[in-house]
C-alpha cells in the first residue's frame, strides 16, 4: 500500500473518531473503555490499521405484534317483571304467555367453562344478503360460498362468544343444498348427533336471515344505528306445538328467547324485532335452550348483518351465568 493512501485512511479514520467523541461529549472521558469497545468505533479501528471493512451489524428490532382490542365481559343481567315492556311479541299460535312470569322464571345453566356449551348451526345455511361483495349466487340472495353466506355470520357469533368465555361449536353444512325441502330434516340429524356427543350444550341456535320485500318485488333492508354503527335488526323465533309436532318444552325455549330480548333491547334499543311465537316446533323440541334468530333480511348488506352477530353474542353472554 502506498504511504500517501494510508496516510489518507488514517487522517479519515482521525475524523471519524473526533464526529463520535464530539457526538457522545464531555462524558466521553469517562466511558472511553465502553466507547472503543463500540462496534462502530471498532470498525473505525479496524480500518484505520488494516484498510478493512468490518460490517457494523444492528440489532433488529422485534416486528410489532398486532394485537386484539380486549373484549370487556358484559355485566350480568339483571331482570325483573318490569321489563316486560321490553319484549314486543306476535303470537301466530295464540297461546296465552305470561312475559313477566317468564322474566322472573330463573334460567339455570352456566355457559362458561372448558366444554362446549353453545351449538350454532344454519338449517338454511345458503341464505346470503344484498351482493355488495361480488359473490358468486347459487340462486337468488343465495350462496354456497361460505365467506357470504350464513356460515359467515355463525362464525362472527361463535368467534365474539369464544372471546367472551363461551365455549362454542360451529357447524357449517349445507342444509338446504342441493335440495332445499329436506332442510330441517337434515339439520335436525345434525342437531341430534351434537346433542348426544356432548350433553354439555345448553342454547342451540339455528341462525337465518328473514327476507320480505315491497309491492315491486324488491327486497328490503330493515336496519338500525346503534353507537353510530348501522346494523340488521334481529328476530328472534319460538317454535311450539302449534301442529301437534310433539314439542312439550317450547315455553322453556321462549323463556329464554324472552329473557334474552328483554336484555338486547335494554342494551341496544331497536335492535329486536318482535319476538315471533310461531306454530312450528323448528326442532327446538330437542332442547330446552333452542332458538332460531333471523339476522337481518335480504335487503341488509353482510357487514350489517355481522354487526348484529356481535351485539346477540353480547346478550348472550350477559345471560352466561343464568339469572336468579
Amino acid at each position: 500500500m502506498k504511504p500517501e493512501q494510508k496516510s489518507l485512511r488514517v487522517g479519515a479514520a482521525v475524523i471519524a473518531l473526533a464526529c463520535v467523541l464530539r457526538f457522545f461529549g464531555g462524558g466521553a472521558v469517562n466511558d472511553i473503555t465502553a466507547l472503543m469497545t463500540d462496534p462502530t468505533v471498532s470498525s473505525i479501528l479496524l480500518y484505520a490499521g488494516t484498510g478493512r471493512v468490518y460490517p457494523v451489524k444492528t440489532q433488529e428490532a422485534e416486528p410489532e405484534t398486532e394485537t386484539q382490542p380486549s373484549v370487556r365481559t358484559p355485566e350480568p343481567a339483571e331482570l325483573s317483571q318490569e321489563d316486560a315492556v321490553l319484549v314486543s311479541v306476535t303470537n301466530h299460535p295464540g297461546y296465552g304467555v305470561d312475559i313477566p312470569a317468564m322474566l322472573e322464571q330463573p334460567l339455570q345453566w352456566d355457559l362458561t367453562g372448558e366444554d362446549p356449551t353453545v351449538l350454532i348451526f344454519h338449517s338454511h345455511t345458503c341464505e346470503s344478503y344484498e351482493n355488495t361483495e361480488g359473490y358468486e349466487p347459487s340462486a337468488e340472495y343465495r350462496t354456497t360460498d361460505p365467506r357470504y353466506n350464513m356460515i359467515s355470520i355463525g362464525q362472527q357469533l361463535a368467534q365474539c362468544l369464544e372471546e367472551r368465555g363461551i365455549h362454542v361449536l360451529h357447524d357449517t353444512t349445507l342444509h338446504d343444498y342441493p335440495s332445499y325441502t329436506a332442510a330441517y330434516d337434515l339439520s335436525r340429524e345434525t342437531v341430534q348427533g351434537y346433542l348426544e356427543q356432548y350433553p354439555s350444550i345448553r342454547l342451540v341456535l339455528d341462525i337465518h336471515r328473514d327476507a320480505y320485500e315491497d309491492a315491486g318485488g324488491n327486497q328490503l333492508s330493515n336496519v338500525v344505528s346503534i353507537n353510530g354503527q348501522q346494523s340488521s335488526r334481529l328476530m328472534l323465533v319460538a317454535g311450539t306445538d302449534g301442529y301437534g309436532e310433539g314439542h312439550t318444552n317450547w315455553q322453556e325455549n321462549l323463556s329464554v328467547a324472552v329473557k334474552l330480548q328483554a336484555v338486547l333491547e335494554k342494551q341496544y334499543p331497536g335492535l329486536c324485532r318482535d319476538l315471533s311465537i310461531r306454530s312450528s316446533a323448528f326442532n327446538q323440541d330437542l332442547s330446552s335452550g333452542a332458538l332460531l334468530i333471523e339476522v337481518g333480511t335480504a335487503g341488509d348488506t353482510r357487514r350489517q348483518a355481522l354487526a348484529a352477530a356481535t351485539f346477540l353474542a353480547d346478550g348472550i353472554a350477559r345471560l352466561a351465568h343464568g339469572t336468579s
